[in-house]
């Protein structure tokens, strides 16, 4: 049965973020593009919400909450909770993701 998926506040600006850096990198047509891949990698989770690796990064810190999805160079980094797929962050991956991810995630 599907579950819902449910983007954060930072998730949803990082979706914003990607659509106006593509748009002015490239066109508007491939940042639509681009965020429909993305919506289709959120529909996968609906269906299967632990299919995702655990980020690197977090194993590193023993932290196993959190699990990712790709469409490169993106990532959707996700937590499964009893009532639904909660979407945390969107990011590309040449970032530097470890400080990305503990502002995001741990900050107090």
């Amino acid at each position: 049965m599907p579950v819902t998926v449910r983007l954060t506040d930072d998730a949803a600006g990082d979706l914003e973020e990607i659509f106006d850096y593509v748009s002015r990198q490239d066109a508007p047509s491939r940042a639509e593009h681009v965020l429909d891949r993305i919506e289709e990698a959120f529909q996968s989770l609906s269906a299967f919400p632990q299919r995702g690796s655990y980020p690197r990064e977090l194993l590193d810190l023993g932290v196993r909450e959190y699990r990712e999805v790709f469409f490169k160079p993106y990532r959707i980094i996700y937590r499964v909770m009893e009532d639904g797929v909660y979407v945390m962050v969107v990011a590309n991956g040449r970032r530097d993701m470890r400080a990305l991810l503990q502002r995001r995630l741990f900050r107090a």
